[in-house]
């Protein structure tokens, strides 16, 4: 079988009022080239039977119990075939018809991990200021700590080589799998760039799941991944 050149993994729940719209948008930008790879955590609504009337033969459609994002990331990274995978979150914050641009750059330039940077770009950065406040600040943790240059670390489009994404001992359940991930890169010293990316930011009344208290498990993983030896990033916790 021939490798696709991308794995999207769709992590999902509780998305049925946008579920329909996102992966019509998945088929059209990124179809022909790419493995889609739906993963429901758990939804309570209409989300599951929505993925499972709209997914093609070819697409895998899992569903486990409620484990948080983390998780359901995790669970579609280990069926990633592709070259390159990215995350591609259920709700309309983000612009699939980006995807092949950052491939492409990618590719071009062979780069072994792109982050879609929203700062980058001139365009309406948030709906509460605290959330770009929060975001601004961890980035910054992040660039102090592990002498990155990222301008938008929280980013959701962080696409990575695969073959180096399943090398990486990833453990987090939670929002705190994002950061887990940029620490695991930085500290394999793999090279990150960056491209520009559309946001329409959508606010906690439309749905927006993260919160204040993720921000300093955000900060946590930062500072205690900072102190681990370089064997913990090697070694598979799985």
């Amino acid at each position: 079988m021939h490798q696709p050149r991308l794995s999207i993994v769709v992590p999902v729940f509780n998305e049925e009022q946008t579920l329909s719209a996102i992966i019509e948008r998945l088929y059209a930008s990124c179809g022909e080239f790419s493995q889609l790879i739906f993963v429901d955590d758990g939804s309570k609504d209409r989300s599951l039977e929505i993925l499972r009337s709209l997914a093609r033969p070819t697409d895998i459609v899992v569903t486990k119990e409620n484990g948080g994002k983390g998780s359901a990331v995790r669970k579609g990274y280990s069926y990633a075939q592709g070259t390159y995978t990215i995350v591609q979150d259920a709700d309309l914050e983000y612009s699939p018809e980006e995807i092949p641009l950052i491939l492409r750059f990618a590719e071009e330039k062979d780069i072994p991990a792109v982050f879609g940077s929203r700062r980058l770009k001139k365009q309406k950065q948030f709906v509460h200021l605290t959330f770009f406040i929060g975001g601004s600040m961890l980035t910054f943790i992040c660039n102090a700590l592990y002498r990155t240059k990222l301008t938008d670390q929280p980013t959701c489009y962080k696409m990575v080589r695969t073959d180096i994404l399943k090398t990486l001992p990833l453990q987090e359940n939670d929002f705190r799998f994002d950061p887990e991930l940029t620490v695991m890169l930085a500290r394999r010293s793999v090279p990150i760039r960056e491209f520009p990316i559309s946001y329409r930011p959508r606010s906690v009344e439309e749905g927006k799941k993260i919160n204040w208290r993720d921000w300093f498990k955000w900060v946590w993983v930062f500072l205690s991944l900072r102190i681990r030896s370089y064997r913990y990033f090697e070694v598979s916790h799985s």
